[in-house]
Order: structure tokens, then C-alpha cells, then sequence
């Protein structure tokens, strides 16, 4: 029935209400967001995973990451309505109210937290919260201000995996939970660098600042993007140094960030959008096989 002469929302309009609130979420980056949770969550477990707080820990972890998604889709609708590549996202698309959304991210981010800390552990629950924070009120706005937002939002990008070794443990002081902080953070400058090379004409027309000012030739963006690939090697090597990998983790790790670092190389020798671009995709698989390689490890030993 068609709701213009019944009042009544048809199954179509209603599976694509429920579509639209979906895409708000950012799913691909809700769901990066979990996974670096779980994989902190059983590096953490040394001692045998609590499946039980697992779930716990995933559920209280994609309602405020899928919140916080939300919510800087509430912010950035006006600028989003600029870019070729998100002008069809559901709000600047006008297929939902800013207010239904501003109630329905907040609501979120609200149940996530509070799951987390009466379901998991106060810990987590606060490493969630400092997450939101940082990316909503600090990573956001300065987006328009300066190229040094992407320094600033690769902590909130990589806090999920502390968050999920405090879920598992109580505790954000331990070694190797920030070890992994740094591969989740070495990882994703030149992630955001790459995407920001290939996306400039949009970022640029939406008054996002993602590149260094005073580049003309890149060379300031060349160091921001080999100097984390650089510092990745060491960075993963150490979590074998420190016994909580073995070998399975060590050589499938070290390949996929020699191969990294050689399209980061390609980009710095070319500086143009086919070597961004390239370098781009393969940011996309790095971290998805860092994980595999740990889960991987996790499992046989």
C-alpha cells in the first residue's frame, strides 16, 4: 500500500528507512572498529577467552562505534552535501530529518556506553567514551582547520584495540596493547593520506583541509606517508620480541608491510592519483591481514 493515500508505510519505504539509518552508521568503519576491538580482546586474553564478555565487549562496541559513526554524519551533512562521493548519504540526501538522526546517534553512543561499563568493565567503558570524544569533537572539526586532523584521528582509529584489551583484562597498562596501538596507528596515516590525494578536488571543494598546506610537489606528503611505513616494521616485530606472536604472525606481517611500503615508495617516487590510488587499496588489505595473521597465530599456537 502506498503511504501518500493510506497513511501506511509500504515493505519498500520501510526496508529502505531502515537502509538509510544503516548507512549512517559508516558500516565498513563500524565493522573495522569491531574487529580491532576483538583482536585486542584476545590478544588480551592471554590466559583463555571469556566468550561471554566477548559478546558483551561487541555488542557495547558497535552500538557506540555505530553511534559515533552516526553523529559525525549528523555534523558533516552540510559538507557531505558537497562531495561528489557522499552527497547521496542519507541526510544531505534529505531521505532523514538531522533531528531523527541527532536522536538516533546519541541514543546509540548512550546504550553503547552504558553497556560497556555495567556489561564489561569500567575501563573499556571510558576508553569507548575518550574514543567518541576524540573523533567527534577534536578529529571533526579540525578536519577544517589543519592537515594535522589526520595525526589526531588516527588515535581514535586505533583505540578500539586498547578498548578491547581492557575488556578482556581491566587495564590499559600493559605493553602489548599499545604495541598494537601503534600498528593500528602507523597504519592508517597513510590510509587517510592516500584517500585525501585521490579525493582532493572533493575534500577541497568541502573546505576539508586533509593535505599539508605549501606542498605543491608532495614532498610533505611523501614523509607523512613513508615515515609510518617505516616505523611499522619495527613496530610489528616487536610483538614477537615480546613472545605474544609467533613465527605464522611474524612472516605473513613482514611480507604484507614490505609490500605496503613498496606502493608508499611507488607513491613517493610518482607523487600522481594512479600511485595514491594504488597505495589506497592496499591500505584497504593491509590491516585486514595483520588481523588475519594474529587470529591465525591465535588459533594454531
Amino acid at each position: 500500500m502506498n503511504r501518500t493515500t493510506t497513511g501506511i508505510l509500504s515493505i519498500k519505504e520501510i526496508t529502505g528507512t531502515v537502509s538509510d539509518y544503516y548507512e549512517l552508521t559508516k558500516p565498513g568503519i563500524t565493522f573495522t572498529v569491531l574487529a580491532s576491538m576483538l583482536i585486542g580482546f584476545l590478544m588480551g586474553s592471554a590466559g583463555g577467552v571469556n566468550i561471554t564478555l566477548m559478546i558483551h565487549a561487541m555488542l557495547g562496541t558497535y552500538l557506540i562505534a555505530a553511534g559515533t559513526a552516526a553523529h559525525n554524519m549528523f555534523m558533516e551533512r552540510d559538507l557531505d552535501g558537497l562531495m561528489k562521493r557522499t552527497s547521496r548519504r542519507p541526510l544531505p540526501a534529505s531521505r532523514i530529518n538531522p533531528r531523527q538522526s541527532f536522536i538516533f546517534s546519541m541514543t546509540l553512543i548512550a546504550l553503547g556506553l552504558i553497556y560497556l561499563l555495567f556489561m564489561v568493565n569500567i575501563v573499556a567503558g571510558l576508553v569507548s567514551l575518550a574514543t567518541t570524544v576524540i573523533y567527534l569533537f577534536a578529529y571533526t572539526p579540525l578536519k577544517r582547520i589543519s592537515a594535522l586532523n589526520v595525526f589526531v584521528g588516527a588515535i581514535p582509529g586505533a583505540l578500539p584495540v586498547v578498548g578491547g584489551w581492557a575488556a578482556a583484562t581491566g587495564t590499559i597498562f600493559e605493553h602489548g596493547m599499545w604495541i598494537l596501538f601503534g600498528v593500528i596507528y602507523c597504519w592508517q596515516i597513510p590510509h587517510v593520506i592516500s584517500i585525501a590525494w585521490v579525493c582532493k578536488k572533493d575534500y577541497d571543494h568541502a573546505g576539508f583541509k586533509m593535505l599539508p598546506k605549501n606542498d605543491p610537489y608532495g614532498w610533505k606528503a611523501v614523509l607523512w606517508v613513508l615515515l609510518p611505513l617505516a616505523i611499522l616494521f619495527p613496530t610489528i616485530y616487536k610483538l614477537f620480541v615480546m613472545d605474544l606472536v609467533s613465527w605464522i604472525y611474524l612472516s605473513g606481517s613482514i611480507l604484507t608491510t614490505a609490500l605496503f611500503f613498496y606502493y608508499g615508495a611507488r607513491f613517493a617516487i610518482y607523487r600522481d592519483k594512479t600511485t595514491a590510488k594504488a597505495l589506497m587499496f592496499s591500505s584497504f588489505v593491509y590491516l585486514p591481514l595483520i588481523w588475519i595473521f594474529i587470529f591465525a597465530d591465535w588459533m594454531i599456537l
